[in-house]
């Protein structure tokens, strides 16, 4: 299938590893013109660099931004905008807020929180929507996690911040469908990435096991029985990204190999 993202411009946020960069990747192998953002400017020219010889793309930028502040964001908007003129496709992405409870945080990480889980995502859309716009449409998607629709212990800053994000999504679906953009939440479940290792490394601590103990139970509790790859869940980004979505709007899906649960 040709997913028709030859010549298109992709941003994707907290690209320079993990599920941003998974992501980066395969919107390169399909063709795309993929600008970059992070806050670490050596991790982004090491994986820009990486981008180019997997993918055979040499279409791939990057910008310095710190998704918290409203002026970089802009900046970050303009300089993959000036590439091409367009941005066709703008993939919202964030590292996750700390793990705890309520009495663990103060107001100042709920504002932490907020700033980087969810204000970034507005802030990202209403730089590039009108970029959208003028140009007869786009996509954009949001990736949040499997709590969007089941909620997971001890994340409380995330389980609060992700739904919000759904919310925002499925009332801009509505706003901006007449401009011809698409809008999506795309929830990862255990993908083997640093922030899942890192979590699961906080519960192993707590419980007094080994880390391996804790990821083999963990494992055990997903049908497919394993952690997905950062590759299968971006295979999902690019589709929704793609040409091949010319009618999925406003929806809150989970890449989790069955683990969530719940129907809603």
């Amino acid at each position: 299938m040709d997913l028709g993202l030859k010549g298109k411009t992709a941003l994707v946020v907290a690209a320079s590893k993990g599920l941003g960069k998974a992501t980066a990747l395969q919107l390169a192998k399909e063709g795309a013109f993929v600008h970059i953002v992070s806050r670490d400017e050596l991790a982004l020219k090491q994986t820009r660099d990486e981008i180019m010889k997997e993918s055979g793309n040499d279409l791939v930028a990057y910008s310095v931004c710190d998704i918290t502040d409203a002026q970089a964001i802009t900046r970050a908007v303009e300089a993959a905008k000036q590439h091409t003129g367009s941005i066709d496709i703008l993939v919202n992405n964030a590292g996750g807020p700390p793990a705890g409870k309520l009495m663990d945080f103060a107001d100042e990480d709920w504002q932490q929180a907020f700033d980087l889980n969810l204000l970034s995502f507005v802030r990202f859309i209403r730089a590039a929507a009108p970029v959208m716009k003028e140009n007869g449409g786009g996509h954009i998607l949001n990736i949040a996690s499997s709590s969007i629709k089941q909620s997971i212990d001890n994340l409380l800053l995330s389980n609060t911040f992700r739904a919000g994000i759904v919310g925002l999504a499925k009332s801009l679906s509505q706003e901006l469908a007449p401009d011809n953009i698409l809008i999506n939440t795309l929830g990862p479940g255990k993908i083997h990435t640093d922030r899942v290792d890192q979590l699961d490394q906080k519960t192993a601590d707590q419980l007094g096991k080994s880390l391996e103990e804790v990821q083999h139970q963990s494992q055990a509790s997903i049908p497919i029985g394993r952690y997905g790859t950062p590759e299968e869940f971006a295979n999902m980004t690019v589709f929704l990204c793609s040409s091949a979505n010319s009618y999925i709007t406003g929806q809150a899906f989970v890449v989790d190999g069955g683990m969530v649960k719940s129907i809603s």
